[in-house]
């Protein structure tokens, strides 16, 4: 676009952006939290508890200490939904953050089963597919530990990036891994980069796996294709001779209640009775009470597929409406390329190289709030600038539309000024 084109665009451009500007939004796309409708769907998780119908299917009292790794029927329920065995999961509270943190924080201090704390090993380094989430990356750069980029390939991480590195340095101890419906890019690691993280060789024995599996029943769509299909990991680890090398994590933070649901970990015998040897010494018990609401308002793993198949209705629409207005907005104009994901939370959005920060900028100052650009990056550098994370859950409908417009036109103005 050059010439009186341009000028005139660039008019158009500015009095369009103005006008939202004068509208004084206020509008929110910075994280994937669930809508108050999807909040709403789990309101009966608080009656199926009441003074007396406190004791879990044992017989166990609920308000009482105790049960360290959780009720049977609650570790049934996360079993279902990993694909494991109930003796290989754990309960923990609320938050699959938490026990993320302080698996790895294990690790550095007392490290894992045979081997020396990773806190004492001089110099340690961790892959980082990207873009990818940010919290995870924080973790690791909380204890100091060096961040390596590793390409995703819209099926999981580059493995032949990956296998190179993990071969020959002994430094590398870990990778994240949000394996199903990724955020922010909505992909599923491959069964064969599953098969490979599984068997490949790595030059640090305490090379472990950190498999965030937040989505793996957020589906968008009723009809769940091959695709959408996540091969079990652990399985593939104890077939490869590699049974220690994965630690699995989930929650029901966007299933139930963001801030009360269940979080839950999974992985070998061994890699069980180490964290519990650990948990012992932090807690006495967790909140037993609340896996008794969870297990009675969903019962099973179908019942949590049910569950979110009512999320899915909300959400669904929330998803289509930013897509067809970045559709509309941008199709065909090489300003931007952005992913149409099947399941999660989130939409990765590509702009041109250099003005990822300065949309941002712009849509904030129009009332129009996203992540900060780079976010999706180790230490919130995105060396192109040029990625942005979408979350369209927590607006409504109309709202997304409204956001989605105010970003079409601040990628505009930010490609042609």
């Amino acid at each position: 676009m050059t010439g009186p084109r341009l000028s005139e665009s660039l008019d158009e451009l500015r009095q369009r952006y103005q006008g939202f500007v004068d509208q004084k939004l206020a509008l929110d796309m910075t994280r994937g939290k669930p809508s108050s409708d999807q909040l709403d769907l789990a309101a009966g998780l608080l009656e199926t508890v009441t003074s007396a119908s406190i004791k879990a299917a044992d017989g166990t009292d609920t308000r009482n200490y105790g049960g360290l790794e959780g009720l049977p029927e609650a570790r049934a329920l996360f079993a279902d939904i990993f694909g494991v065995q109930p003796s290989e999961v754990l309960i923990g509270g609320n938050s699959s953050l938490q026990l993320m943190f302080d698996t790895i924080l294990r690790a550095h201090v007392f490290g894992v089963p045979g081997h020396a704390p990773w806190g004492r090993q001089g110099k340690v380094r961790w892959l980082c597919p990207v873009p990818g989430y940010d919290r995870h990356f924080g973790i690791v750069a909380h204890l100091g530990y060096e961040l390596v980029p590793v390409p995703l390939t819209g099926a999981g991480p580059d493995m032949d990036v990956v296998e190179r590195l993990v071969a020959d340095d002994p430094t590398i101890k870990g990778i994240w891994l949000v394996p199903k419906y990724a955020n922010p890019t909505g992909e599923t690691v491959s069964a064969d980069n599953v098969r490979r993280l599984a068997t490949m060789t790595t030059a640090a024995g305490d090379f472990r796996v950190f498999w965030d599996d937040a989505y793996s029943v957020h589906h968008l769509h009723d009809d769940v294709q091959d695709q959408d299909a996540l091969a079990d990991i652990l399985a593939a680890c104890k077939a490869a001779g590699n049974p220690e090398r994965v630690f699995i994590f989930g929650s029901t933070s966007k299933i139930s209640h963001a801030g009360a649901g269940l979080a839950a970990f999974a992985a070998s015998a061994a890699n069980v009775a180490w964290t519990k040897q650990h948990l012992s010494k932090q807690t006495i018990g967790p909140d037993k009470v609340n896996q008794v609401r969870h297990t009675r308002f969903f019962k099973d793993g179908e019942g949590i597929r049910a569950h979110m198949k009512r999320h899915a209705a909300l959400l669904r629409p929330r998803f289509q409406v930013v897509l067809d207005t970045l559709a509309a907005e941008l199709g065909g104009t090489e300003l931007a390329r952005w992913t149409t994901p099947r399941g999660g939370y989130f939409i990765s959005l590509d702009v041109l190289p250099h003005n990822a920060k300065r949309v941002v900028a712009l849509a904030a100052a129009a009332g129009v709030k996203f992540t900060e650009a780079g976010a999706t990056f180790p230490h919130g550098k995105d060396p192109e600038d040029k990625n942005i994370r979408l979350a369209p859950s927590f607006p409504s409908v109309a709202e997304n539309e409204t956001a989605t417009r105010v970003l079409a036109t601040c990628i505009k103005l930010a490609a042609l000024t």
